[in-house]
């Protein structure tokens, strides 16, 4: 039998994500015959809407199937300029301007392309999960912030001053956040500014993939607009996975100086080469083509939204703050903790909460320690009302049947 080679550090460093790991589990309970209901992926629940199906089959019938540029094609790249300048007040060059493939892939560039061994990435908390990881491959040190209810789970400028040293690299800023729906408001925003302004080697990546699932009023803030002094050291992102419900045709992009995009290209070009030729059509079409499924999609979320957080807030022991953006609630659980199930165990963790749920009614749930945050859980409500209604119901009662 061969030797297994030597797994390097880096890969020994991450893991699969808890929550594929969950969402797995459920499917395989599903297997056995089990009615197991999982809020655990991100991902709208709706199809792609027809006229961007029909771009990437017009694409393929035309022979739009060969390698493209591998910094997306020029198509591509002034669609994305034009919605950074139409939407978010961004004028750029398309020098300035690279397709990758998914968002995850932008960060995972960025960071291959800047981050030494030792230098330091300023996540707050609770994070997406793929962030630290990321670092990690990166040979860089997640530095973790705290951001609690009580701020609504949003960074502060005083805890972001307290955070920077000498070996910071950059900033993480997601609005709205995955996986707490958190929304920063320009004046917010500004206020993070005026601290990185006093730090002159950080750089800020702005996570902006949910901008269009929001429901605050006013137009949407990102950072390199509010601050455009900070634009020369901004590198925002964006994509189609959420905005169009298109995950898995995995196109992300973004805008920043040239130097960095043009290095973070010569990172790709020795990776995949280039995004999907035909999820480029698509993404085209998706960015320049009508835009109502925004509009309905967003309603419905927040319909959903509203329903979900006050099932939530009617178990015991729950606690769930209303999101401004995304489609996750991110409830408390902490009042479950201490409390022992029917079955003798003592819910001690989050992580016991998620077991005890899956095992006994049910549901999946995402433990808040998949994002750094154990008093909490993430659900998605990217489900129809009568699964997530079904769903909470299951919550209830196991939190009732807590004593």
């Amino acid at each position: 039998m061969p030797a297994t080679p030597a797994l390097s550090s880096r890969a020994q460093s991450i893991g699969l994500s808890k929550i594929a790991q969950l969402v797995a589990r459920a499917a395989q309970l599903r297997k056995q015959g089990k009615d197991v209901i999982s809020l655990g992926f991100g991902e709208p629940d709706f199809d792609t809407p027809q006229n961007i199906q029909d771009a990437a089959l017009t694409a393929m019938k035309g022979g739009d199937t060969r390698y493209t540029a591998t910094g997306g094609t020029n198509e591509l790249k002034w669609a994305i300029q034009q919605k950074f300048k139409n939407e978010n007040g961004l004028d750029v060059d398309l020098d300035q301007i690279m397709v990758c493939v998914g968002a995850k892939h932008v960060i995972f560039n960025a960071f291959m392309a800047t981050v030494e061994k030792g230098d330091e990435v300023i996540i707050p908390t609770p994070y997406w999960t793929s962030y630290p990881d990321i670092v990690k491959v990166a040979e860089g040190s997640p530095v973790f912030v705290e951001c609690t209810a009580k701020t609504g789970f949003k960074l502060t400028p005083e805890a972001l001053d307290a955070a920077i040293t000498d070996k910071t690299k950059w900033l993480m800023l997601n609005s709205p956040s995955n996986p707490t729906g958190a929304v920063y408001s320009a004046d917010e925003i500004t206020a993070l500014a005026e601290v990185i302004h006093k730090h002159p080697h950080v750089w800020i990546l702005s996570d902006d993939i949910y901008e269009h699932i929001r429901f605050t009023d006013g137009p949407y803030a990102t950072l390199a607009a509010i601050a455009p002094d900070l634009a020369e050291r901004t590198l925002t992102m964006n994509g189609v996975s959420k905005a169009y419900a298109m995950t898995g045709w995995r196109i992300g992009y973004c805008c920043g100086p040239q130097a960095l995009i043009k290095a973070m290209v010569a990172i790709q070009g020795q990776a995949t080469s280039g995004a999907n030729s035909m999820a480029q059509a698509a993404a085209v079409e998706a960015l320049t083509g009508p835009q109502d499924f925004i509009t309905q999609s967003r309603a419905t979320f927040l319909k959903r939204r509203d329903h979900v957080v006050a099932w939530l807030n009617a178990c015991p022991g729950l606690e769930c703050q209303t999101p401004d953006g995304a489609f996750y609630a991110f409830p408390s659980c902490s009042g479950t903790f201490g409390k022992k199930t029917p079955q003798g165990k003592s819910i001690e963790s989050v992580d016991d909460l998620a077991s005890y749920l899956l095992d006994h009614h049910d549901v999946t749930i995402i433990p808040g320690t998949a994002f750094g945050s154990p008093g909490e859980f993430r659900i998605s409500y990217a489900a129809s009302l009568s699964i997530l209604e079904e769903a909470c119901k299951r919550i209830r009662e196991g939190c009732e049947a807590l004593s």
